[in-house]
């Protein structure tokens, strides 16, 4: 029986890094189509949101069914918590990739300006994503404090990139409209950071039993 429920735990935690690899190849594609204008590329990606969704449904009815068949013990069940926790998490990183695809079309439609860089916000907010789903599948504690730690890395960023989208603003009033547009794609990357840093939370959590939510690590 406990080797079923092993069996069952692990065929959970595969469809969650499914998800996860989705989120993932999400948001490496909506980096690259914001980098180079690319509205096919960003209009692929927005088509394909409703995959993730799925997935997250899936998840959420096999470990409720799992929870009502086996009445896992507290190890157990602390690791379908950590699954069931970090499902929306990873749906919301999809969704903010998708968001950043809706600005790509709209800026596609306007004039091409010189970019405040909000690449090295993205590829750092892209990093600590592949580093918090390797920290879940391996159940590393040390790489979940390490990409936690980052997110004040992703913080700062983000608040150069606002400095420099307002200096474009104020020199020029044509320019309102796309660094307005431009300051969402910063925003929605620093909310992907935010994510992965949440499942980060989760994974210390789970191998802890540490809370560090809201609190120092």
């Amino acid at each position: 029986m406990h080797r079923h429920f092993d069996d069952e735990i692990s065929h959970l935690m595969e469809l969650l890094l499914r998800m996860g690899a989705e989120a993932e190849d999400a948001v490496a594609k909506s980096i690259r189509a914001f980098e180079e204008r690319d509205v096919a590329l960003a209009e692929a990606v927005i088509a394909r949101d409703d995959e993730v969704d799925r997935h997250e449904l899936e998840i959420d009815q096999y470990a409720l069914e799992l929870i009502a068949k086996m009445q896992p013990a507290a190890g157990d069940l602390r690791v379908i918590a950590t699954i069931m926790k970090a499902t929306p998490e990873i749906e919301r990183i999809a969704d903010l990739a998708q968001d950043v695809c809706e600005r790509v079309v709209e800026l596609g439609a306007e004039p091409p300006l010189k970019n405040p860089d909000v690449l090295p916000l993205a590829r750092a907010a892209q990093r600590m994503l592949r580093d918090a789903l390797e920290a879940l599948v391996n159940r590393d504690a040390a790489l979940a404090r390490e990409v936690i730690a980052r997110d004040d890395e992703a913080d700062q960023l983000t608040e150069q990139s606002f400095r420099e989208h307002l200096t474009y603003m104020l020199e020029d009033a044509r320019n309102i409209s796309p660094m307005i547009r431009r300051t969402f794609v910063a925003k929605y990357f620093e909310r992907i950071a935010d994510g992965a840093t949440n499942i980060c939370e989760l994974v210390v959590w789970l191998v802890e039993g540490n809370v560090v939510k809201h609190a120092g690590v």
